[in-house]
């Protein structure tokens, strides 16, 4: 962590980020950059404060608790608990819904618990019982409508944001303000925020006292394991023809946020797949030209996960590929390194935290690190997600256009 701050010149990683404009607006384009350090850079070595410090503020002004109220009310009520969002938020309410149901799980609160969708699907078949946005901004159509939708069948509705007076906070019966906006549009902050909400939350449903200190502690911690090997990692990936990443259980969300990450900061065809998945029809599409990354810090059933994990780096090994991997301490101890010539990070485990939350937050860093290196080693810059091309910039506009 020291490393990367001494590449940020002027920017202090422990002072709040600026909050979102009152009356809301959208963020305009990051301002552009001609060479590093991107604003994503800098965001990322925000992340272990700004968490503490999210954690400290949804304690201290409440929403932490009304939420954790709602969701056992609705647990306890055999409700549905479906968290939403669009984009790197939708794999934020993937997150959150994995945290908050282990928090019900530790609650001895009945199953199934809370669960994800994405938000066009779930405004095109709203639920009741409570919906939980995740919209950094709060201004996402798709998640607006969702809310709206869930709001007129019946349900009750809260959002997690760092915008309280935006368009999807308006119609909202709760709203946890993270307040500091991500500087960067290849958001990472955006990523980490909501998932620091969930876990106080998530302490509250489980009758523990949260302590926004570990959220600091297991997000710092990544972020050192995985600088000096994040380069290595990603120049091997920046020459590829596509990236593939496998993963399992909780780690499964962060492949998916990783497969977003580059593909929108580096211009790399990049999809995620299941481990299992990945060995059923895709090896195919495989060979010397693609780069593949393995992630697995879940700590639950980590023996069969890491068996499966090693035969399909075997089988990517076979057809030419050099895997790479962003592993927990458990699972480094099982996956001989020669099975992943093309670098590994290892991630030490933090017993004190669940399971979901520790491999979520624990991997946060080093994907976005990793991200960071396959930009640097193609040459772009991630901050404006390719929108200084007027081409993808219209584009943009395009979709956001009536149709």
């Amino acid at each position: 962590m020291t490393d990367l701050r001494a590449t940020l010149g002027g920017f202090d990683p422990e002072a709040p980020l600026p909050a979102a404009p009152v009356p809301w607006a959208p963020l305009p384009m990051p301002r552009l950059r001609e060479a590093p350090p991107w604003a994503m850079a800098e965001m990322i070595a925000a992340e272990p404060a700004l968490a503490e410090r999210v954690g400290r503020r949804l304690l201290d002004d409440g929403s932490a608790a009304a939420l954790a109220a709602a969701v056992r009310e609705a647990v306890e009520r055999s409700e549905p608990v479906v968290v939403t969002g669009c984009g790197t938020s939708e794999h934020a309410a993937r997150g959150v819904a994995a945290i908050l149901r282990e928090g019900c799980v530790a609650a001895g609160l009945a199953a199934p618990g809370p669960q994800s969708a994405q938000a066009f699907e779930l405004a095109c078949d709203p639920p009741r019982g409570l919906v939980i946005g995740i919209s950094h901004e709060g201004g996402t159509a798709a998640t607006i409508a969702a809310l709206a939708a869930a709001r007129e069948r019946g349900a009750r509705t809260a959002l997690i944001t760092a915008s309280p007076g935006s368009p999807a906070a308006e119609s909202c019966d709760t709203v946890l303000a993270t307040v500091e906006m991500d500087r960067s549009w290849c958001h990472t902050v955006g990523y980490v925020s909501p998932l620091a909400a969930a876990c106080v939350t998530a302490a509250l449903v489980a009758g523990r006292q949260p302590e926004p200190a570990r959220l600091r502690q297991r997000l710092a911690t990544g972020l050192a394991a995985a600088w000096g090997h994040h380069g290595v990692m990603g120049n091997a990936a920046a020459r590829a023809r596509q990236l593939v990443i496998i993963a399992s259980g909780a780690d499964r969300i962060t492949a998916r946020e990783l497969a977003l990450k580059v593909e929108e900061a580096a211009w790399l065809p990049s999809t995620y797949r299941n481990v299992e998945t990945f060995l059923h029809g895709h090896l195919p599409a495989t060979g010397q030209e693609t780069s593949l990354v393995l992630v697995l810090l879940e700590r639950d059933a980590i023996e069969p996960r890491a068996a499966r994990a090693r035969q399909a780096l075997a089988a990517a090994r076979v057809v030419g590929m050099r895997p790479a991997a962003i592993l927990g301490e458990a699972a480094a101890r099982l996956i001989p390194e020669q099975l992943t010539p093309g670098g590994r990070a290892v991630i030490p485990e933090l017993p004190a935290m669940a399971s979901a939350p520790a491999a979520l937050l624990g991997a946060a860093a080093p994907l976005q690190l990793l991200t960071l290196a396959i930009a640097a080693a193609r040459g772009t810059n991630p901050d404006p997600i390719r929108r200084d091309d007027p081409r993808y910039l219209r584009a943009a506009e395009a979709a956001d256009s009536p149709a």
